[in-house]
């Protein structure tokens, strides 16, 4: 394991860890209108550390569309994780 200089993000990686997933689903938890899958993130090790999830995003109503999204969340030291953006990934 390498070790991340503070500050700097690591690569996005596809194998997303138990905590990933935890911290991911206890942010977006109460989000409604959009399905977020997350298949990649990198991090970031500030005081706390921020998330960036490579997210597909599928609206749930009839007829969405797939997009891809970065669903970036900043995990605190103190308290509990939360959304600090959601960016639409054009393609």
């Amino acid at each position: 394991m390498s070790e991340t200089m503070h500050g700097g993000w690591t690569p996005f990686n596809s194998t997303l860890s138990k905590t990933d997933i935890a911290i991911f689903g206890k942010a977006m938890h109460g989000l409604v209108g959009v399905n977020y899958e997350p298949v990649a993130v990198a991090t970031q090790v500030v005081a706390g550390r921020n998330y960036d999830f490579f997210c597909n995003a599928r609206g749930v109503y009839p007829g969405s569309t797939n997009d891809a999204a970065i669903v970036r969340i900043y995990d605190p030291v103190t308290g509990d994780p939360h959304i600090t953006s959601i960016t639409r990934v054009d393609h």
